[in-house]
């Protein structure tokens, strides 16, 4: 078990502590990629960073080219989210800022 995100082609930001990001899907869902996570409590943050074993790297720019609005749970309301990628070339990505947000 581990804590693991994942994206949907909807715009659906699921993470639990599961043993595959494939436990995350619904029956309908097309993964957009994932991750792992971690809580930063002390500056109101989720980490994110990695890539799915089960689905690869989370695909943020084709939520972006799309205009999808990212769902997050409700409970995660006020915290930043950021994904950090393993390439240190490339730059973080501010989820709370860079994406139109809907809790639900």
């Amino acid at each position: 078990m581990a804590q693991k995100f994942i994206l949907t082609d909807r715009g659906d930001f699921r993470l639990g502590d599961v043993g595959l990001h494939k436990e995350l899907l619904g029956a309908f869902d097309e993964c957009y990629g994932g991750g792992f996570y971690e809580f930063d409590y002390t500056n109101c943050r989720i980490l994110l960073y990695g890539a799915s074993y089960d689905f690869g790297l989370p695909q943020w720019d084709r939520l972006l080219s799309e205009g999808a609005t990212i769902r997050i749970p409700s409970a995660y309301r006020g915290m930043s989210i950021i994904y950090t990628p393993d390439d240190q070339g490339l730059p973080e990505i501010e989820v709370t800022r860079q994406f139109k947000i809907r809790y639900v």
